[in-house]
C-alpha cells in the first residue's frame, strides 16, 4: 500500500517540476508500411526544413534538427503532421532511442517512434516519425515551428554510421528545404521523397484492433453499491480514510464521498473533493489497490476530469489523478517507482491555469527536496471523459490520452519493484479560491484495466475493455501476487 507518511505524490511541492528532468525520449520499433509521393507543395501544405548538428560519418548521435513551414493557405494543426527521417541500421537487431534536446514548441509535445521499412533499400531500411501533441498548436500560413533540435542513438550506445543514410547531408549545416525527408498532412503525404521502392500513400498498415494477447490481467468495471459495499474490498480495493496528505493540512479523507452510479450506460465510481475554505471543511478522496503487484505492462483508465465544480465558486487549485506507486524506503532510494496522469484544472504548483501532467519518477527526497523524475506536460482544458493509457516495458515508459502520444520517458525511470494502482483526488491548498462558501469537485472513473508483462496498443486497450463488456464480466483480478 502507499505509505502513510503519503510519499510520492504526497510530496507535492512547486519546485517539483522546475527539478524534473524534461528529455522526452521514446525506444523500440514498431513496423509499418511506408508511403512515398514526390515533393510538393499543395494548397495546404507543409514543408520541411533541414540541417545536421553532427557532420560527421561516424557519431554517437544522430543530430537532425528540423522545421516544419505552414506554405499553404491555411491553418494547419501540428497534430495532424506526421515527419519521418530515413536512415540505414547499422546492424538487423540494432535499437534505437529518439531525444528532443530543445524545440521552440516544447518537447513535451514532440514524440519520435521508429518504424521499418516494407521494402528495404540500400540507404534505408528504418525511419524515424515525428509527431506532435495537442499542446504544439496551429501553424498560420507563412509561420513555422522553429527549431527542433532532435537526435537519436543506439541503445547500446555504439558509434553510428551515418554516410549511407538516406536522409542524412553531412554538407547541411544551415536551414534549408529538404525533400529527403517527408510530412504528411492528415492523411496524404505532402512533402518530400521516400527511398525508392516502397509503395506509393495511400494505404498505411492498420493499427491493430483487436484485444491482443491474453495474459495476467486486472479489470474492473466499478459496478459497486457503495464504498461499503463488501465486493469492493473483496475486490482488493482500499478506501482511504487516514489522516496525512497530500493537500491541504487538517483535511480529512472521506470515504463516504466515493461514490458509485451510472452515466452514458456504464457504472462509474465518483470521487468527490470538497471544502467550505478551511483544513477542517475540507475532504479529499482516494482509492487504491491494497496489493502492491503491479510492474511491467499496460495500464489503462477511462476519467472523467472537471474544470468546475459541481457546486460553488470555482479556482480552487484541484489536483485530479490516475497512478501508479510504491513507499519510498528512504530518501533518494533508487527502488521507489512512481507514474502518474494528474490534472490541475485550475493550476497550481507555479502553473496559472489548467495543465495536465504525465510523470515517471524515479526516487526523490522530501527533506531538503530533491526529484528525480522526467515529466511530459500540455497546458490546455481536459474538461471531460478521456482514455488514459500507461505502457512499461524493458525500454521507456509511455504515456497516451484519447489515442495519441503524450510524452515518453526512457530506461532511466523503469520500475524496481511492484506498486499499487491509484485514483485520488485532493486540493493543494485553499490559496486558489480563499472564500468560505460551500463548494465540491468530481472527478469520475469508468473502468480500469492492467495487462501484465504486455504492451497493447490504446486500441487494443478499447478492444479489450469492450470484450468485457460483451462478455458482461464487471471484474476479474488473474495478476498473481508477489
Amino acid at each position: 500500500m502507499r505509505s502513510r507518511t503519503r510519499t510520492g505524490t504526497g510530496a507535492r511541492t512547486p519546485n517539483r517540476r522546475t527539478a524534473a528532468l524534461a528529455l522526452a525520449l521514446t525506444a523500440g520499433l514498431g513496423a509499418a508500411a511506408l508511403t512515398a509521393l514526390p515533393a510538393s507543395a499543395a494548397a495546404d501544405s507543409v514543408k520541411v526544413l533541414y540541417r545536421t548538428s553532427a557532420a560527421g560519418a561516424t557519431t554517437d548521435q544522430v543530430e537532425p534538427w528540423l522545421k516544419v513551414v505552414n506554405n499553404g493557405a491555411a491553418s494547419v494543426p501540428l497534430s495532424e503532421v506526421r515527419l519521418r527521417y530515413y536512415f540505414k541500421a547499422d546492424t538487423a537487431t540494432a535499437q534505437y532511442r529518439f531525444a528532443c534536446s530543445w524545440a521552440v514548441k516544447g518537447c513535451a509535445n514532440i514524440t519520435g517512434t521508429f518504424g521499418t521499412l516494407a521494402t528495404p533499400t540500400a540507404t534505408a531500411d528504418r525511419y524515424l516519425e515525428i509527431s506532435f501533441g495537442g499542446g504544439a498548436g496551429s501553424l498560420a500560413p507563412g509561420a513555422d515551428t522553429g527549431d527542433m533540435q532532435l537526435r537519436f542513438h543506439r541503445t547500446d550506445w555504439q558509434a553510428l554510421n551515418q554516410a549511407d543514410d538516406y536522409s542524412f547531408d553531412a554538407s547541411r549545416t544551415a536551414y534549408g528545404d529538404f525533400a529527403k525527408v517527408t510530412a504528411k498532412l492528415g492523411g496524404a503525404t505532402v512533402w518530400g521523397t521516400a527511398p525508392g521502392g516502397n509503395t506509393p500513400d495511400p494505404t498505411p498498415t492498420p493499427t491493430p484492433t483487436g484485444p491482443g494477447p491474453s495474459g495476467a490481467t486486472l479489470f474492473d468495471d466499478f459496478s459497486y453499491a457503495s464504498h461499503t459495499d463488501p465486493a469492493l474490498a473483496a475486490h482488493g480495493w482500499s478506501v482511504r480514510s487516514d489522516a496525512g496528505g497530500p493537500g491541504v493540512p487538517g483535511a480529512t479523507w472521506a470515504p463516504e464521498n466515493v461514490t458509485f452510479g451510472t452515466e452514458a450506460g456504464n457504472s462509474v465510481m465518483n470521487l468527490e473533493t470538497s471544502t467550505a475554505g478551511s483544513g477542517a471543511s475540507t475532504k479529499h478522496t482516494e482509492v487504491l489497490t491494497r496489493a502492491t503487484k503491479f510492474k511491467n505492462g499496460t495500464y489503462a483508465a477511462r476519467v472523467k476530469f472537471a474544470d468546475a465544480p459541481k457546486y460553488g465558486p470555482d479556482g480552487d487549485r484541484l489536483v485530479q489523478t490516475f497512478f501508479t506507486i510504491n513507499d519510498l524506503k528512504a530518501p533518494m532510494a533508487d527502488d521507489y517507482a512512481e507514474y502518474d496522469f494528474e490534472y490541475l484544472p485550475n493550476g497550481g504548483w507555479g502553473e496559472p491555469a489548467n495543465i495536465l501532467y504525465t510523470t515517471s519518477w524515479e526516487t526523490y527526497r522530501p527533506d531538503p527536496w530533491e526529484a528525480v523524475n522526467a515529466h511530459s506536460e500540455v497546458r490546455a482544458s481536459y474538461a471531460g471523459w478521456h482514455d488514459l493509457v500507461l505502457t512499461i516495458d524493458g525500454n521507456a515508459i509511455t504515456y497516451y490520452v484519447d489515442g495519441r502520444p503524450f510524452g515518453t520517458h526512457d530506461a532511466r525511470y523503469l520500475p524496481e519493484r511492484p506498486m499499487s494502482i491509484n485514483f485520488n483526488q485532493w486540493l493543494i491548498d485553499l490559496d486558489g479560491q480563499p472564500g468560505s462558501t460551500a463548494r465540491a469537485y468530481d472527478q469520475k472513473v469508468d473502468y480500469v484495466l492492467h495487462v501484465k508483462d504486455q504492451v497493447l496498443t490504446p486500441a487494443q486497450v478499447a478492444a479489450k475493455v469492450a470484450a468485457y463488456r460483451t462478455a458482461g464480466t464487471a471484474f476479474q483480478d488473474t495478476v498473481p501476487n508477489g
